[in-house]
């Protein structure tokens, strides 16, 4: 790797011009590096050094006259550098108590995973004023525990669905014809008889193995049982769940509103978005997207730092953080890696 080439003092130098471009986004020149960081050389070294970090592409210089600004191979660098002290800074960025009261907040709204992830999104958000994006347990990575049908109006029933994991969602569904409350308590009773301890995508492929092989040996009853469960388990697989955007608003990356633009785009388009943190869900750990690494044309711009939350071992959905290529990484990373051991913890629990 080219990271290798570089030699011990090239890497100081790198690794203090990206930091004072996060913590302040003006061009940084070689006699800020010399007094504000131990290099031990002179600011003519330092502009050598940082010369063939250009020449490297790790960094740029905006105006000829001015300071250099990080690339995103630069910013690469930087964050592959953080590596695993990032866990034992992950206490000092959010403390144990910070982390107790989260968990309580979480433990007392898990039933409602809608309530839980806006919660999750918006400690992030406001936390990191970045954006923040959750996507709940995917359902095929649910296991069913049980199923209750209330008939509401004539046409209406409510499904209310409870897995084992703890994740509770309700739905609106259209009633068969002439179906009452005993027949729906007694097609929840089959629907929690027969498909209990399974997954929802198991379910789901039993479902139509069942239509494709069985239908004609069904009773009226059973045919409205599956009809039912069919809908009642199609929950919205795209839901998402974003805070934040007017929070980046405030930094200075985004005094453009070009870039507001892009980003409520980017955002806008979930299938993009759901392909993304999904191809991200695959990765052990917290997982750093820089600009121009993205596949998403409109988050070029920007980063994106993501986890998994798990249910044991199991991942069962992902939390993101989305914010320049200036970003805080260490924090951002410390923030979202305490966030999703919460709720790991919480939907395990």
């Amino acid at each position: 790797m080219i990271f290798d080439m570089l030699d011990k003092r090239s890497k100081q130098v790198l690794q203090a011009v990206v930091q004072s471009y996060i913590n302040n986004p003006e061009p940084v020149g070689s006699r800020y590096i010399t007094k504000k960081y131990a290099v031990g050389c002179s600011p003519a070294t330092i502009r050598n050094i940082m010369a063939d970090l250009e020449d490297f592409g790790f960094l740029s210089q905006p105006h000829t006259s001015a300071g250099r600004v990080p690339t995103d191979k630069g910013y690469r660098f930087f964050v592959d550098s953080l590596g695993a002290m990032e866990e034992s800074r992950a206490q000092s960025e959010m403390s144990k108590e910070f982390a107790q009261q989260f968990m309580i907040r979480l433990e007392a709204i898990k039933d409602d995973i809608s309530m839980l992830f806006s919660e999750v999104t918006n400690t992030l958000s406001a936390l990191s004023n970045y954006v923040s994006i959750a996507l709940p347990p995917k359902p095929e990575k649910t296991t069913f525990n049980r199923i209750q049908l209330i008939k509401y109006r004539r046409n209406i029933i409510v499904a209310i669905l409870l897995t084992d994991e703890g994740v509770f969602r309700n739905r609106s569904l259209t009633a068969p014809e002439g179906v009452t409350q005993d027949d729906l308590d007694r097609i929840a009773d089959y629907i929690n008889t027969e498909y209990a301890g399974l997954t929802l995508d198991e379910i789901k492929k039993t479902l139509v193995q069942r239509i494709k092989y069985e239908k004609v040996l069904w009773d009226k009853l059973v045919n409205k049982a599956i009809e039912i469960c069919e809908q009642a388990l199609y929950f919205a697989e795209d839901d998402v769940f974003v805070s934040g955007l007017y929070d980046v608003m405030d930094l200075p990356d985004f005094s453009d509103i070009s870039h507001i633009k892009e980003l409520s785009r980017a955002i806008r388009d979930k299938h993009m978005m759901l392909k993304l943190l999904e191809e991200l869900s695959d990765a052990e750990g917290v997982k750093v997207v820089i600009g121009n690494e993205n596949p998403i044309v409109n988050l070029k711009g920007l980063s994106v730092v993501t986890t998994t939350y798990k249910e044991g071992e199991r991942p069962m959905g992902v939390i993101a953080l989305i914010g320049p290529r200036r970003m805080d990484y260490s924090k951002a990373i410390s923030m979202i890696d305490m966030v999703a051991h919460c709720v790991s913890r919480t939907l395990g629990g």
